[in-house]
């Protein structure tokens, strides 16, 4: 495994771009939560690279050693927490590992398998995002004196939550069992959470628990409502 910033010419961070020169691996299912990321990655000097579940992150991580990763706990091949475990027992260790989740009682067991932070979901602060990973540098990979804490909020493009739901809809033509069910409604809840679509969310959670066709027709129906909304607009 390579360490990626090794590889690129180092940029010194500044004051405006804080993290200028790192490398994130982002852990995220979600297309919405991953543009945030993607922005915030933007806004801050930093390069991002994107895994959706466990597999593509260990394949990521044969490859390249990122200066911080952000691994989502709820992941659709396993638990983030279990990533997380590795990436801390592993020499040389990645940067910065920080958890990400929707519940903020995960915050606990998520530090004591390995993480260095926690950011609860929705990511909306730039400054917070911030902050949360240069806390946990060493030193000398800090911006030199103070740096400006920025209170802009990150709103992610929109068609990132239709694909989502896309996604969510392409996930039950393979069925609905109860697994299949359970991550769905952990994936879709938190996802129209951070967009503020509070039915979707409602809808979301009453599947959890539940299989077949006829649990998920009123949350499929809304769905359906939505992506049409946009087509239309």
């Amino acid at each position: 495994m390579n360490d990626l910033d090794s590889l690129a010419p180092q940029r010194a961070p500044t004051n405006s771009r804080p993290l200028l020169g790192m490398t994130v691996l982002a852990v995220e299912d979600s297309r919405y939560a991953s543009e945030a990321l993607r922005l915030m990655c933007l806004r801050s000097g930093a390069r991002i690279r994107r895994a959706d579940c466990l597999r593509s992150a260990r394949r990521h991580l044969q490859v390249y050693r990122p200066s911080a990763a952000i691994i989502d706990l709820g992941l659709p091949d396993g638990p983030g927490a279990e990533l997380i475990e590795e990436l801390d027992r592993v020499s040389p260790r990645v940067g910065v590992i920080i958890a990400t989740s929707g519940d903020a009682t995960a915050e606990d067991a998520a530090l004591k398998v390995g993480a260095d932070g926690f950011l609860l979901k929705p990511i909306e602060s730039l400054g917070t995002f911030q902050q949360q990973i240069l806390r946990h540098l060493p030193a000398d990979r800090r911006p030199n004196g103070p740096y400006a804490i920025t209170d802009e909020v990150i709103s992610p493009d929109p068609l990132a939550y239709r694909d989502d739901l896309e996604h969510v809809l392409n996930l039950l033509d393979g069925g609905h069992d109860a697994p299949v069910l359970a991550y769905i409604s952990q994936f879709l809840t938190g996802v129209a959470h951070s967009a503020s679509d509070g039915a979707m969310a409602q809808a979301a959670t009453k599947i959890s628990g539940e299989t077949g066709a006829d649990a998920v027709a009123p949350m499929v129906a809304l769905i359906e409502k939505r992506l049409q909304t946009r087509l239309a607009i």
